[in-house]
Protein backbone atom coordinates (compact mmCIF):
# COMPACT_ATOMS: atom_id res chain seq x y z
CA UNK A 1 0.00 0.00 0.00
CA UNK A 2 1.51 3.35 -0.74
CA UNK A 3 0.90 6.26 1.43
CA UNK A 4 0.67 9.23 0.15
CA UNK A 5 2.81 12.36 0.50
CA UNK A 6 0.80 15.05 2.78
CA UNK A 7 1.72 18.84 2.33
CA UNK A 8 1.30 20.04 5.94
CA UNK A 9 1.97 23.94 7.36
CA UNK A 10 2.63 23.88 10.98
CA UNK A 11 1.62 27.47 11.96
CA UNK A 12 2.26 29.07 15.53
CA UNK A 13 3.46 32.31 17.13
CA UNK A 14 7.00 32.18 18.14
CA UNK A 15 8.00 31.53 21.83
CA UNK A 16 5.63 28.73 24.18
CA UNK A 17 3.14 27.78 21.30
CA UNK A 18 5.79 27.03 18.73
CA UNK A 19 7.68 25.05 21.63
CA UNK A 20 4.40 23.38 22.07
CA UNK A 21 4.14 22.44 18.25
CA UNK A 22 7.07 21.25 17.29
CA UNK A 23 6.83 19.11 20.84
CA UNK A 24 4.36 17.23 18.00
CA UNK A 25 7.24 16.87 15.63
CA UNK A 26 7.07 12.81 15.12
CA UNK A 27 3.62 13.05 13.74
CA UNK A 28 4.31 14.42 10.54
CA UNK A 29 7.69 13.06 9.65
CA UNK A 30 8.52 11.80 6.36
CA UNK A 31 5.87 14.50 5.15
CA UNK A 32 6.25 17.73 2.87
CA UNK A 33 6.17 20.48 6.06
CA UNK A 34 6.34 24.20 5.89
CA UNK A 35 6.35 26.41 8.63
CA UNK A 36 4.89 29.96 9.58
CA UNK A 37 6.13 31.75 12.26
CA UNK A 38 5.68 35.39 13.05
CA UNK A 39 9.75 36.01 14.18
CA UNK A 40 12.26 36.24 12.32
CA UNK A 41 14.70 34.83 15.78
CA UNK A 42 13.46 31.41 15.31
CA UNK A 43 13.97 30.93 11.73
CA UNK A 44 16.59 28.73 12.32
CA UNK A 45 14.88 26.75 14.26
CA UNK A 46 12.55 26.04 12.02
CA UNK A 47 14.88 24.95 8.88
CA UNK A 48 14.90 21.30 9.71
CA UNK A 49 10.72 20.79 8.84
CA UNK A 50 11.12 22.70 5.52
CA UNK A 51 10.80 25.55 3.82
CA UNK A 52 9.80 28.46 6.88
CA UNK A 53 7.45 32.02 6.15
CA UNK A 54 8.01 34.97 8.52
CA UNK A 55 4.68 37.22 8.48
CA UNK A 56 4.92 39.17 11.66
CA UNK A 57 3.64 39.17 14.73
CA UNK A 58 0.11 41.07 15.43
CA UNK A 59 -3.28 41.32 17.51
CA UNK A 60 -6.43 43.05 17.71
CA UNK A 61 -5.17 46.01 19.16
CA UNK A 62 -3.35 46.86 16.27
CA UNK A 63 -6.01 46.40 12.90
CA UNK A 64 -3.60 47.30 10.68
CA UNK A 65 -0.81 45.03 11.40
CA UNK A 66 -3.77 41.98 11.74
CA UNK A 67 -4.04 43.26 7.73
CA UNK A 68 -0.24 43.12 7.04
CA UNK A 69 -0.38 39.50 8.38
CA UNK A 70 -3.56 38.37 7.16
CA UNK A 71 -2.21 39.51 3.67
CA UNK A 72 1.37 37.33 4.06
CA UNK A 73 -0.85 34.77 5.45
CA UNK A 74 -3.11 34.71 2.24
CA UNK A 75 -0.40 34.59 -0.17
CA UNK A 76 1.09 31.86 1.54
CA UNK A 77 -1.71 29.80 1.75
CA UNK A 78 -2.27 30.36 -2.33
CA UNK A 79 1.87 29.48 -2.96
CA UNK A 80 1.57 26.53 -0.78
CA UNK A 81 -1.86 24.61 -0.58
CA UNK A 82 -1.20 22.44 1.78
CA UNK A 83 -3.38 19.18 2.75
CA UNK A 84 -3.38 20.24 6.58
CA UNK A 85 -2.14 22.51 9.01
CA UNK A 86 -1.10 21.91 12.63
CA UNK A 87 -1.73 25.11 14.21
CA UNK A 88 -1.23 25.68 18.73
CA UNK A 89 -2.04 29.68 17.57
CA UNK A 90 -2.48 32.37 18.03
CA UNK A 91 -3.30 35.11 15.62
CA UNK A 92 -1.55 33.94 12.58
CA UNK A 93 -1.59 30.40 13.12
CA UNK A 94 -6.05 30.94 13.61
CA UNK A 95 -5.74 33.08 10.10
CA UNK A 96 -3.93 30.39 8.16
CA UNK A 97 -6.44 27.76 9.59
CA UNK A 98 -9.28 30.19 8.12
CA UNK A 99 -7.71 30.82 5.28
CA UNK A 100 -6.67 27.16 4.41
CA UNK A 101 -9.60 25.31 5.34
CA UNK A 102 -11.50 27.44 2.73
CA UNK A 103 -8.88 25.60 0.15
CA UNK A 104 -9.61 22.13 0.78
CA UNK A 105 -7.35 21.57 4.00
CA UNK A 106 -7.82 19.33 6.97
CA UNK A 107 -7.26 21.51 10.84
CA UNK A 108 -5.26 20.38 13.52
CA UNK A 109 -5.66 22.68 16.40
CA UNK A 110 -4.03 22.30 20.05
CA UNK A 111 -4.54 24.74 22.27
CA UNK A 112 -1.65 26.27 24.62
CA UNK A 113 -1.16 24.22 28.16
CA UNK A 114 -1.56 27.71 29.23
CA UNK A 115 -5.29 27.42 28.66
CA UNK A 116 -6.51 26.01 31.81
CA UNK A 117 -9.98 27.62 32.49
CA UNK A 118 -10.89 28.57 29.19
CA UNK A 119 -9.91 28.50 25.18
CA UNK A 120 -7.92 30.80 23.61
CA UNK A 121 -9.43 33.41 21.37
CA UNK A 122 -8.32 32.21 18.47
CA UNK A 123 -9.12 28.34 19.78
CA UNK A 124 -12.43 29.48 19.94
CA UNK A 125 -12.85 30.58 16.71
CA UNK A 126 -11.18 28.07 14.92
CA UNK A 127 -13.04 25.51 17.24
CA UNK A 128 -15.78 25.39 14.81
CA UNK A 129 -13.85 24.84 11.89
CA UNK A 130 -11.01 22.30 13.10
CA UNK A 131 -10.86 18.43 11.85
CA UNK A 132 -9.55 17.92 15.18
CA UNK A 133 -9.41 20.09 18.01
CA UNK A 134 -7.24 19.06 20.87
CA UNK A 135 -6.79 20.94 24.63
CA UNK A 136 -3.98 19.79 27.54
CA UNK A 137 -6.70 19.97 30.19
CA UNK A 138 -8.89 17.69 30.55
CA UNK A 139 -11.86 19.63 32.28
CA UNK A 140 -12.07 22.10 29.02
CA UNK A 141 -13.95 18.51 27.54
CA UNK A 142 -16.51 19.40 29.84
CA UNK A 143 -17.26 23.09 28.94
CA UNK A 144 -16.59 22.62 25.23
CA UNK A 145 -17.85 20.41 22.18
CA UNK A 146 -16.20 18.95 19.71
CA UNK A 147 -12.59 19.28 21.79
CA UNK A 148 -10.67 16.33 22.95
CA UNK A 149 -7.89 15.69 25.66
CA UNK A 150 -5.40 13.28 24.59
CA UNK A 151 -3.01 14.04 27.13
CA UNK A 152 -0.56 16.89 27.58
CA UNK A 153 2.88 18.46 25.18
CA UNK A 154 4.77 19.92 27.77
Amino acid sequence: MVTKKLKICLAASAGGHLSQLLALADSWKGHDTFCVCTSEVVRGRLARYGRSYIVGECNRQHPLQVLKVFLRCTAIAFRERPHVVISTGAAAGCMECFLCKLMGAKIVWMDSITNVDRLSLSGRMVRHIADLFLVQWPELTLKYQNVHFAGTVI
